[in-house]
This record gives structure tokens, sequence and C-alpha cells, in this order.
């Protein structure tokens, strides 16, 4: 049997080579992938930068740590603070007595013309890095500072949020931040809450000093924890673990798919042969291994060829996302050998299973039956196709029903809108069969109709040549439906957002601090400084207004047994809040918001107005609260609302206001902008937080998208190649017949059209299936948006 696969190899290497193509392209897919997402698993060790010649720095209380149980066993459960705690002068003055102290600050700075991150800190903390002053000197008075980089010279003024400086010197910039540095005075008078500090002692003496205390000591290594986003790793490896392993799972899919479809059709494309050796006297279990021979053999070259491809392709990739920043600087490819074993084995897995189905069909066909087969495609649907594609179409419907009834807000998760899709396409791919021959005939109806006999032979030829269109079609129906799927989803979830946004916002103005330019996104809109008490006395004092100040805080709830659950919340006071917005509540009233109670949403596992919940603030207090109203669970983002004495240590980050009867709206916007803040109308308040897909996403979907549009298109083109190949001899008669040279290429041209227009069309059904689904989730959980689908590209797809 190898001797004969061999030869056929040889001799039909055209056929051959589409499917070495196929698989080839798919396992160096496999392969990138694999590669990139091993290399995301672990981060080197990062050094403390702001700290990195402090002998010691002590935090305050930072962390909520809650014990926990299931079943014997007992554990604690541990969540950053929203608001951490100063270290207790009791305990700074304990720490003076063994050394110098010095107090760490930070807090944005927004300058004209000054990069957008700027921090400001002490002086006295800039030795520790340590930065070094290149140029000028170091600041003396309240209205000097020193900065990092070359943005500014010394002595130029510029203007801040924290009124006009003078630069008199300039450090070098150490690349983990842009900083300004101030007197310590002036930052303590800018960030009177200190919430760590630097102990210039021995760090045995430092933790004698506060043993017993919720205070943490960082020394060697852990001081980076005090150092700005000390995270930022831990999250860009989250990022991209979820990035890759969504590459990776769609790419997986998409190639093991396409390689399927192709080999199943290149198997299909010699019933003829297989007859001939039939009548030669091969046996059915001849023929299989024969054919399985085969693809053993294409499939150990291509695998192979694969993994080499995706060596090369690996270190590209990596360099890519680190040059649009959704990797760090450090991120490189590893030495990782299991990926190439994943993806070899995976191939040549692929191979053999995409040709069972095929060669037992072959190896049950009879001679005489084989040797009369026409042209026409018959007995394509087989009972086993049949009941797989049913089975999985009938899945994607009972779980789909089964989401809506008990968790719609399920449906809205990206891997469920990301791996839903793949279970339809599967579905329908398996059922194309059935669908291919009406949905040829129903395009083709009209050409059909046209003087000539162009028409009616794309239509017959189409539809006759059931497997070859059903190929074909494969890998446009998988791009469209991945493309519609993907893109409509996120399209049509903004939406949803902003429309619940505009639901909400009633305020007739919205006002933030200073030196902040708006919303971020759809979540908390502010990232800085809050009002401070003579601002919002004023903005309180504007005649003919009703001001709601609010503040971001967090807090958290033991739910599902051991999850600890944290969970946004804004705090306002209940009267004004109610005349600036308008909450979607289900139960209760936000008139019944007071300081022993809070509105949640209907995803709490306790959400009974009446009830009582046990919750930890943002500083981490207990308190037992009462449910005083419930919100809908919409998109997801409604969060919680507290009243401010509930949100120790949170401040006031957004003011709403809503105009009196009668109130002059213009009057009314310059006393705002002359109390102090950034003053928003409605409508650009809305226009600012329009929420949008945010930029990892964003690129994890080109990333994903162009992958899967670059090997489906190699894959259909490959697969035209085959197909137009194998009918040679019917394009001759076609000559034979009369027809010009110009005439076949316009007929194969115009077949090419009809078929992709086909797997077009049965990827748009499956992008209707999904939204459909999304819609009925969004209508359960009242937010009720049309489907947003991007018509452009699927057009250019």
């Amino acid at each position: 049997m190898l001797t004969i696969a061999l030869h056929s190899l040889r001799t039909r290497w055209s056929t051959f080579l589409g499917t070495f193509t196929a698989l080839s392209l798919g396992v160096a897919l496999l392969t990138v992938m694999g590669l990139t997402l091993a290399s995301s698993l672990d981060a080197p060790q990062r050094q403390p930068e702001r700290f990195a010649t402090a002998p010691v720095v002590v935090q305050g209380r930072n962390t909520l740590s809650v014990p926990t149980s299931i079943g014997a066993d007992v554990s604690r459960e541990t969540r950053k603070l929203a608001h951490p705690h100063a270290v207790p002068e009791a305990i700074v003055a304990r720490l003076k007595q063994l050394g110098r102290v010095v107090p760490d600050r930070s807090f944005p700075v927004h300058a004209e013309g000054g990069p957008g991150s700027l921090v400001g800190h002490p002086w006295s903390t800039a030795a520790f890095a340590p930065y070094e002053i290149t140029a000028g000197r170091a600041p003396r008075t309240a209205d000097e500072v020193v900065v990092t980089g070359d943005w500014v010279r010394p002595g130029e003024r510029v203007r801040t949020d924290h009124g006009t400086v003078r630069v008199v010197g300039t450090v070098p910039a150490r690349g983990f931040e842009t900083a300004v540095f101030y007197t310590d005075a002036r930052a303590a008078e800018l960030s009177p809450k200190s919430t760590q500090l630097v102990v210039e002692a021995d760090a045995r003496a430092v933790r004698e000093a506060v043993k017993g205390t919720s205070v943490h000591v960082l020394t060697g290594a852990a001081r980076r924890l005090a150092d700005p986003d000390p995270d930022r790793d831990r999250e860009a490896l989250t990022a991209m673990n979820a990035l890759f392993g969504t590459a990776g799972g769609v790419t997986a899919f998409v190639s093991v798919f396409v390689v399927a479809s192709t080999f199943a059709f290149a198997v299909a494309q010699r019933r003829r042969e297989f007859g001939l050796l039939r009548t030669a006297g091969a046996t059915p279990g001849q023929i299989r291994r024969t054919v399985c021979a085969e693809a053993l053999v294409v499939g150990v070259l291509a695998s192979a060829t694969g993994c080499v491809l995706g060596s090369y392709g690996a270190p590209l990739l990596a360099a890519r996302v680190v040059e649009v920043g959704l990797a760090p600087d450090w991120f490189t490819v590893g030495d990782a050998k299991w990926p190439y074993h994943m993806a070899f084995w995976a191939g040549l897995l692929v191979a053999l299973l995409g040709v069972v189905a095929a060669s037992w069909r072959a190896g049950r066909t009879g001679a005489a039956q084989a040797l009369r087969e026409a042209s026409v495609d018959s007995g394509t649907m087989t009972w086993g196709r049949l009941l797989c594609g049913a089975g999985l179409l009938l899945t994607a419907v009972v779980t789909l029903s089964l989401a809506l009834v008990t968790d719609p807000g399920e449906l809205l998760h990206r891997k469920t809108y990301v791996s839903r899709p793949m279970l339809l396409i599967t579905a329908v791919a398996l059922l194309a069969p059935v669908l291919v021959r009406p949905s040829t005939r129903l395009l083709t109806w009209l050409p059909a109709l046209l003087p000539g006999a162009g028409g009616m032979l794309v239509r017959e030829n189409a539809a006759a040549g059931v497997r070859r269109t059903a190929a074909v079609a494969a890998p446009v129906l998988v791009m469209v439906a991945l493309t519609g799927s993907l893109l409509a989803a996120t399209a049509t979830l903004d939406a949803a957002r902003a429309g619940e946004t505009r639901e909400r916002v009633t305020a007739d103005f919205v006002v933030v601090p200073a030196g902040t330019s708006g919303p971020a996104g759809s979540g908390p809109p502010l990232s800085g400084p809050g009002f401070d008490a003579p601002t919002l006395r004023k903005l309180r004092a504007i005649p003919g207004t009703t001001v709601s100040a609010s503040s971001s805080s967090a807090v958290f709830v033991l739910e599902d047994g051991p999850a600890l659950i944290r969970s946004e919340a804004r705090a306002a006071d209940a009267a004004p809040l109610a005349a600036t917005t308008h909450l979607p509540l289900t139960a209760g009233r936000v008139s019944d918001l007071d300081d022993r109670s809070i509105i949640v949403n209907e995803e709490w596992e306790r959400h009974t107005v009446g009830q009582t919940v046990d919750v930890w603030l943002g500083d981490g207090t207990r308190k037992s609260l009462r449910i005083a109203a419930v919100m809908a669970t919409g998109t997801g983002d409604n969060g919680v609302h507290l009243t401010p004495a509930n949100a120790p240590g949170a401040e006031v980050d957004r003011v709403d206001v809503t105009l009196a009867a009668g109130a002059d709206p213009a009057v009314v916007a310059g006393a705002l902008r002359e109390a102090g803040g950034h003053v928003f109308s409605r409508e650009q308040w809305l226009r600012a937080s329009h929420p949008g897909t945010d930029r990892t996403t964003r690129y994890g979907y080109l990333l994903v998208l162009g992958i899967a549009l670059l090997y489906t298109g190699i894959s259909l083109a490959n697969t035209m190649v085959m197909a137009t190949a194998d009918r040679v001899r019917e394009l001759a008669v076609l000559r034979l017949a009369g027809a010009t040279r110009g005439q076949v290429l316009r007929l194969v041209g115009a077949e090419a059209l009809t078929v992709v227009a086909v797997g077009g069309a049965l990827g748009l059904l499956v992008t209707g299936l999904n939204l459909a689904g999304m819609q009925g989730a969004l209508t359960l959980l009242s937010v009720p948006t049309p489907i947003r689908i991007p018509w452009p590209q699927l057009t250019a797809v």
C-alpha cells in the first residue's frame, strides 16, 4: 500500500500539492500561536524602579484579606483596596526613632504642552530611583519644579492644573514614568495623604517596630510593589494570554476546518480512480489503507514544513505585538518545545481524520458503480454527516436557549461570542450538501434566464458539483461568519452600553476636575485628583441648579461560597442623585438610599429589596447594609450605589448638574467654569463617554481576523486550483463544442464568483443566528438595542 501511495503522490502531485499547502500553512499558524502563547506564560522578575536604592519601604494597609472555606478547607481571599490606608501616625513616630523617614506622595499633573501621563512627587524621593540632576538645581520654593526628560528646559514656565510653575532643573527619564518633582512642602499640600514611605534603617528593626500592625514592609525585590502600576507585567501577561489564547483557538478551528475540507475534497475527486482499482481486484480495506498511507506521508511532510515556517513566523509576530504596544518591551519568543509537538501531531491527526470518512465511502463503492458514475455528485449527504450536522445544530440551539433562560449575561461575554460561531459554522458546513444546491439555484436564477448558455451552464455546473462547491465555499463560510459574528457582536455591545449611558445621564452638565479630559470609556469617568472643598462649595452655591457630587469607590462581597467579588461603586447623596441620574431600577426607590443601605444590581446573589448584605467597603471596613433598590443587570456596567459615608477615602471626582425651571444654560455653564473644573454639556459628555472597543481587543481582533483572512484566502485559491485542474477534460469538451477561450475563462470566473457568493450567504446565515441570540439576551437584560452589522468590513471580506 505504501508503494502505491508513493506512486499516487508522484503522478497526482497537483492534487496533493493543494492538501500539502493547506496543511503546512495550518500547522505553521498553530506553531506561531503556540510559541507566542508559551512565551507569554512567564514574565521576567522586574526589579524595583522608583525605590531601587531605598533600604526599606513601608506601606499602609492596601489589601483586604477575608477567610473563606470549602467544606473543611479554609483559605483566604485577598483583593486590593479601592482606598489604601495611610501609615498610621503612631507607627511613623516609632519609625522616626530608627532613622530618617521620607513620605512618598504621587499625584497626577496636567501641563499645557506636556506629556499626558505626568505624575508629581516630592523631591526628597528622587534620590531613591536614583534621579540625578543633569541641568539646573533642585526646587526650593512652591512654584519651582524639576522634571524628567527633555520636553521642557530649565528656566521655562509651564501652566499646570496646580498653578503655573517654573522649571529649575531636569533629570534623565528612566522609562517607567514621566515625573514632576515639587518641594516636599508643596507636594504635601497637593497630596496630603501618604500611603507609603521610605525608612532609612535596618530592615529587621523596622519589622520589629511594626510587628502586629497591618502595614507592609518591603525590602529587596519586593520593593517593586511600591512602584507605579506594579501589576503591569501580570496584567500584560493576562491580556496576552487572552489575546493569543483566543487567536490560537480561532486559528486552530479555521485551520482544522479548512484542512479537513480540503483533504475530503481531494479524496472525493479520485472516486473513478478508486473504481478502477476495485475493478483490478483491490479490496475496500486496501483502498482505505492506500488513502490513509497517502495522508500519512503528506501529513508528515506538511506538518514538518509547517513547524519550520512557524519557527520563523513567531518572532515576527512577537516583534509586531511589541511594536503596537500589545506586549511589554521585554516580550520575545522563548525556546519552548511543546508548541512544535502540539502543532506537528495535531496536523498529522487532522490529515488522517480528514480522509477517514471519504476513504471509507470510497472503499465501499462498487467497481461497476464507480465506473458508471457521472459528473453529477450524488449521495453527498450521508447519514453520518446528516446526524452530526443536525446534532451540532441542535446543540447550538439548546445551549442558546438554556443560556437565555438561566443566564443571558453569559452570551455577552467575549469568550462566548467568540466560541459560539464555531459550533454553528461546523454544523452549517456539515449540512452544506443540503444547502448548496438550492442556494446555488436561487443565486443563479436570474442569470440563467439571460440570453445565451453562460448563465445556464454556471447554474448547472455549480449545482451538479456539490462536493466542489461545498469545498470552495467552506473557507468563505468561515471567514464571513467569523468577521460578521465578532465585529457585529462588539459593535452591538458598544451601542447597547452607549444606550445605557444615555438613559442613565439626565443631568444638563457634567463637571470633572480641571486637568482631566473626560470619561475613560464607560467605566469610572476619572482617574486623577478630586475636587477640593472650596471648589465644591462654589459649585453647590450656583443658583438655579441641583448639584450631585459623586465619587468612585468599590465594595467587596462574598458570593457563590468562597468567591470574594469586587463591584465598582458610585457614592452620592440620594436626593441629588435621583434628580440628576436615571438609574435602571427594577425594584425599590433611589430616595430610600441612606447611610445604612445600598443599591445593588440583579447580578448579586442577594438582590431583594429589604434584604441585608454583608460587604466590605473600599477601605476594607466591614458593614451590613440593607438593599434599598435593585438595578437591572444590563450589559454588566451598572455597579452599585452608596452614600458618601460608605465610601471613606474616596474623593469627589464628578459633579452632575441639573438646571431648575427657567435657569439660563449659558449663565450656569459660565458659573460652573468660573467655579473650577472641566464643564461638559450632556451631549458632549455622552460623546466623550461613548464606549468603544479597547485597544488590546481591537488589535486582537485584527490579529485573529487578519490571520484567518490570509489563511482562508490562500486556501480558497488553493481549492479553486484543485477544483479547476480536475475539470481539464470538461473544459476541453466546451472548446470542441465551439466555445472560445474567453468564454471558457468567463464561465470559470462566473462559477467561482457564484460559489463564493454561496459561501458568503451561508456565512451571513451563521452570523444572523449568532446575533439573534445576542439580541435576545440584550432584550431579556432590559437593554433593547438594534443589531449593528459591520457592512463595510463584511463587504470587504
